[in-house]
């Protein structure tokens, strides 16, 4: 199986493209306040990327520059990665961002209406409840990103493959020849 990059890395663009959209959302509100289309973008957004603005702000200051240089810093690493020849640094790119994405989706799940709510009771017997936000439009980000790490996997176990029958044909030939 040859490996296509973009492939790889349309899952990483798909994240990005979320935190990207919720920023150019803000611009556009701060720039057209009036605009149904921008407040639906980014209450649609505003969930599952305001932890991270929020932390990227703190840290960096609030300034739209850098978080514009944070998601092109982001979007260029994850690009070599996908097209780094013989490693799995793609694993890396597509992993971390369902990580990223599994993320958001239970932390803006908080500021939503939970579909489910579940309540156990640890060993020690200290109670706690889990909230899973499961709207269609997060089962579709997570089921994008496990397919996005399967295809990882189908690939990279390919190659693996590969290799492994081409060093065994090399190690034919030599012992042929001696």
């Amino acid at each position: 199986m040859k490996r296509k990059p973009l492939l790889l890395f349309a899952f990483p663009l798909l994240i990005l493209a979320i935190l990207a959209g919720e920023r150019m959302a803000t611009v556009l509100l701060g720039t057209y306040p009036a605009s149904p289309t921008a407040w639906w973008i980014w209450l649609e957004l505003r969930p599952w990327s305001t932890m991270f603005w929020q932390q990227i702000d703190f840290n960096l200051g609030e300034s739209m520059t850098v978080d514009a240089v944070v998601l092109a810093a982001a979007a260029i690493a994850c690009w070599m990665a996908c097209h780094t020849r013989r490693s799995a640094f793609f694993f890396l790119a597509n992993h971390v961002a369902l990580i990223f994405a599994g993320l958001m989706i239970a932390v803006g799940g908080n500021s939503e209406t939970a579909s489910t709510i579940a309540a156990f009771t640890s060993p020690s017997g200290l109670p706690f409840s889990l909230t899973v936000d499961f709207t269609l439009k997060s089962s579709l980000v997570l089921l994008l990103g496990t397919a996005a790490c399967a295809y990882c996997h189908v690939t990279f176990l390919a190659e693996a493959r590969a290799r492994a029958e081409a060093r065994t044909v090399r190690i034919l030939a030599l012992q042929r020849d001696i």
